[in-house]
């Protein structure tokens, strides 16, 4: 099977360029910009609530705890979200009417109280790709984007698994996309 394709910060911001002319533009840049600062996957995305992400207090929490019933291979998790995060996910939740703590993070049009499915979430992604013109690219070009950008700036594999979640270094490193900016850095520090 085909990897999802890595984007470079040129087609990043291609993306949200795109998704800022479109219907919900701030709960699909929030949707694109989970996936390429934090690296979940889109069935974790898909079933966030409102009460993973924000505290009692209204702020956005800098760590969102996944149980194993909402992770691939049913291993708890923590998934921490950086501050440019913080700020882009404290924009979309200031534009929803909160009814409940437990309610998805991300409704979709249709349906607000149930949300996306981690399929449905997954076809969402293609349309925005598609639409910014990016091939090659899946929901989960932001979860390879996140790990390679992670690679490419001197984190450690194993830093990258347990942020990655995964259980096996071979799966992580078989994330990250050996490129010319990658091998540039590793011969300058011969």
């Amino acid at each position: 099977m085909k990897q999802a394709k890595t984007l470079s910060q040129q087609e990043v911001r291609r993306v949200l360029d795109y998704v800022a002319t479109r219907k919900h533009a701030l709960r699909n840049r929030a949707m694109i910009l989970t996936t390429f600062l934090c690296g979940v996957r889109v069935g974790e995305l898909a079933q966030l609530r409102v009460e993973d992400v924000v505290a009692a207090d209204g702020t956005i929490k800098t760590e969102v705890h996944l149980d194993k019933e909402r992770t691939k291979h049913q291993h708890a998790r923590t998934v921490f979200i950086n501050e440019r995060l913080r700020k882009e996910l404290a924009a979309y939740v200031a534009t929803l009417a909160i009814r409940s703590p437990q309610q998805p993070l991300f409704g979709t049009q249709k349906n607000r109280e149930r949300g996306f499915t981690p399929n449905t979430a997954a076809q969402h992604f293609l349309t925005m790709y598609r639409g910014a013109g990016i091939d090659g690219a899946s929901s989960h070009s932001g979860r390879r984007t996140f790990i390679t950008s992670l690679a490419n700036k001197g984190v450690g594999v194993r830093v990258l698994m347990s942020l990655a979640g995964h259980q096996s270094m071979s799966t992580t490193q078989s994330y990250i996309d050996v490129n010319a900016e990658l091998m540039r850095k590793a011969v300058e520090l011969a």
